[in-house]
């Protein structure tokens, strides 16, 4: 299993780097390159996720990509540092309006993900969150000599 990890500062213009890093990663691991613009545009929108969520919570913390080659799978995680809230958090305080928008933008991100990658896994707490996407590969070509 072979793994390319990446961290950046959160800042936009880093997530072109990471979705031209992962594309390059996921053909050389195997995935169909008709698929491969889906892995762009998947890790284009997890990263941009991360580093907005960065940025609205003040996190200094880097933006954290793992490109994972398994035997018959390429995995791709994006993770961030920032307080998830649960579901019951996000109607009380002060600032409901902003949380609320905060929190459609996110879902929309998360829809946009998940028609994008077929497997795709969210896990959300207090210290961050992580979207794991997964692609299955093409078994290496056999050459006979």
């Amino acid at each position: 299993m072979a793994t390319v990890e990446l961290r950046f500062s959160a800042l936009p213009e880093h997530v072109r780097t990471a979705r031209l890093v992962a594309a390059a990663v996921a053909r050389r691991a195997g995935v169909d390159e008709a698929v491969l613009d889906e892995v762009r545009l998947a890790v284009g929108e997890a990263c941009s996720r991360a580093v907005g969520l960065h940025q609205s919570n003040a996190i200094t913390a880097p933006v954290k990509v793992a490109l994972i080659e398994d035997e018959k799978q390429f995995s791709i995680e994006v993770g961030d540092e920032a307080p998830h809230a649960v579901p019951a958090e996000r109607v009380a305080g002060g600032a409901a309006a902003d949380a609320d928008v905060e929190a459609e933008e996110d879902e929309m991100g998360l829809a946009v993900i998940s028609g994008l990658v077929d497997d795709v896994e969210v896990t959300t707490g207090r210290d961050g969150g992580l979207i794991r996407m997964s692609w299955p590969t093409a078994p290496p070509a056999v050459t006979l000599v």
